[in-house]
């Protein structure tokens, strides 16, 4: 039997685990094997954990790698171990129970990185009521050959908006091309209440910026511009969540980053200075700690109605 083929029984926070594959490489271009992979889910979790918990997790998985083909799992595998919880939610598009893994545990999120899921997509919403968005999201997506640059203007842009109206945003890397701004709200609101806000806000930067921003998602108007999707803010929908891995040629993160990084890209114009591979996320949070704790402890209201 080769290394690569080989499994091992091993406790984790008092579960016991069979994890497999350890030499199997999932991202051939950089040699970063399943192993890394758990490596580093396991040294992220004290950070990772507190965003996972209590939230509909959608798997993206790559058995064969990041080169090889993909799905997404929405239902929790049903070979999953006893102690894995779960959340019933019904889906009018399915016209069923969709059953997802809530990840609360370290052992829970071993499990999942064993899976191959190398990206971890998450709801903005909690288990305790799903129809109650903690957060808005605005995912900044550049059409080329506007890049992560051109998203840190448009951040920035967006960061004045909601200054105005007293919300503090945060911002990470969507681990790929472009970059994500998330607005802690942790306060009763719904779903039909922050997709129009944040629709509202896209359309008032591209009213101000028409060369640059873009509100609607027809491919054929993003060449040089950043789509603000807004759309993204839906009961049906999730994002990627911070500190997840991404199926790129690297390694790399989804990231936390401060408003002066943003400032930095955009000043310097190298959209590398903006990506980080898993190695260099765990250095930054041993350096600074999780820069997105703000999103689960910061209470904030949204406005009666956007900026016009």
């Amino acid at each position: 039997m080769s290394p690569s083929s080989t499994s091992v029984e091993v406790e984790v926070g008092g579960r016991q685990l069979k994890l497999s594959n350890f030499d199997k490489v999932l991202y051939p271009e950089a040699g970063f094997t399943k192993g890394q992979v758990i490596d580093y889910y396991t040294r992220i979790a004290p950070v990772l954990l507190p965003h996972l918990q209590q939230r509909a997790l959608t798997l993206k998985r790559y058995p064969n790698g990041v080169d090889g083909q993909f799905f997404y799992e929405k239902n929790c595998p049903k070979h999953r171990p006893p102690w894995i919880e779960t959340l019933s939610v019904w889906s009018a598009r399915n016209k069923a129970d969709v059953n997802y893994c809530l990840i609360d545990e370290l052992a829970a999120l071993v499990w999942v990185a064993n899976l191959a899921s190398l990206e971890l997509h998450t709801s903005l919403s909690r288990a305790n009521d799903i129809q109650q968005p903690s957060m808005l999201v605005f995912d900044l997506d550049p059409g080329p050959p506007a890049t992560v640059v051109e998203c840190g203007q448009v951040a920035l842009w967006l960061r004045e908006v909601l200054d105005d109206l007293g919300l503090q945003a945060f911002p990470k890397t969507s681990g790929s091309k472009g970059l994500q701004i998330y607005v802690p709200l942790n306060t009763p609101v719904t779903y039909n209440e922050t997709k129009p806000f944040a629709h509202a806000l896209a359309k008032l930067l591209e009213q101000r910026h028409p060369k640059d921003v873009l509100s609607v998602m027809t491919k054929e108007l993003r060449t040089g511009k950043v789509f603000i999707d807004w759309s993204q803010n839906d009961d049906s929908k999730t994002t990627v969540c911070v500190y997840s891995l991404r199926a790129r040629p690297e390694p790399t993160v989804s990231t936390p980053v401060t408003w002066d990084e943003v400032e930095q890209v955009v000043g310097s114009g190298n959209p590398d200075d903006l990506a980080f591979r898993a190695d260099a996320v765990l250095e930054r949070v041993e350096a600074h700690g999780d820069l997105f704790a703000p999103l689960n402890e910061l209470e904030q209201s949204l406005p009666a109605s956007p900026p016009s």
